[in-house]
């Protein structure tokens, strides 16, 4: 590898790991406040990581073990914000004071 191609896929590893805290924080706080807007933003941050998966595993130097592992980092990227959602929603279910006398 170069060290143009490293520096270009450091850059790419960069914003794809960015786009998807971006679709982690923008989810969390779209459901937190219920404001459908900003899950949808977190959502395109989701197609946006992708998208950037897509293309390190296209036009980098990369092994390919790297380039599939990217690309289903970013598979799983979608899951894990409503997944997390919906096991605190069960948490905090489970141990409200409503539920406590049942």
């Amino acid at each position: 590898m170069t060290p143009q191609a490293l520096l270009e896929t450091a850059v790419l590893l960069g914003f794809f790991v960015l786009a998807g805290g971006g679709y982690a924080g923008l989810y969390s706080i779209g459901r937190l406040r219920a404001n459908i807007g900003l899950v949808r933003a977190g959502a395109l941050c989701w197609f946006t990581a992708f998208g950037i998966a897509l293309v390190v595993a296209a036009a980098t130097p990369l092994d390919a073990g790297w380039k599939l592992f990217i690309l289903a980092s970013a598979l799983v990227y979608a899951a894990i914000p409503p997944m997390t959602w919906r096991y605190l929603e069960r948490l905090h279910d489970d141990h409200s004071p409503e539920g406590a006398g049942q």
